[in-house]
């Protein structure tokens, strides 16, 4: 694969990808309530709040390609709507059990496969 994706936040990594460690994503270090933005034009398929990672927005950009943004303070879009490439999604912030501060839980999966994100974007 390869395409150039939008930066979902700007930040320090405080956790990487390991599909060893089952950790298929990156943690990102923000600012409590910064605006996360879409990684690319897409529909929203999951926008709600769960116990262990807070409220979750998951966006589907077609060709298989599936981004998840966690721990969000507060979501902007809701099921079914279409965003654009850098449009704000959510706020992010500290919610649900397994968080340890402000950041967001940015995962990337192709046709059904973790993906690392880092390969296609660049956070820092």
């Amino acid at each position: 694969m390869s395409f150039v994706l939008f930066s979902p936040v700007t930040g320090k990594i405080s956790e990487g990808y390991n599909a060893e460690e089952k950790h298929y994503a990156v943690d990102i270090v923000v600012a409590k309530d910064t605006p996360v933005k879409s990684v690319a034009d897409g529909t929203v398929i999951l926008s709600e709040w769960t116990t262990e990672t807070g409220y979750v927005i998951m966006i589907d950009h077609g060709n298989g390609l599936i981004s998840i943004y966690k721990h969000n303070a507060a979501l902007t879009k809701s099921q079914g709507d279409l965003v654009k490439s850098g449009e704000v999604i959510a706020i992010s912030g500290n919610s649900g059990e397994l968080t340890t501060g402000p950041h967001l839980h940015f995962e990337l999966w192709s046709d059904g496969y973790p993906i690392n994100p880092v390969k296609f974007i660049d956070f820092e």
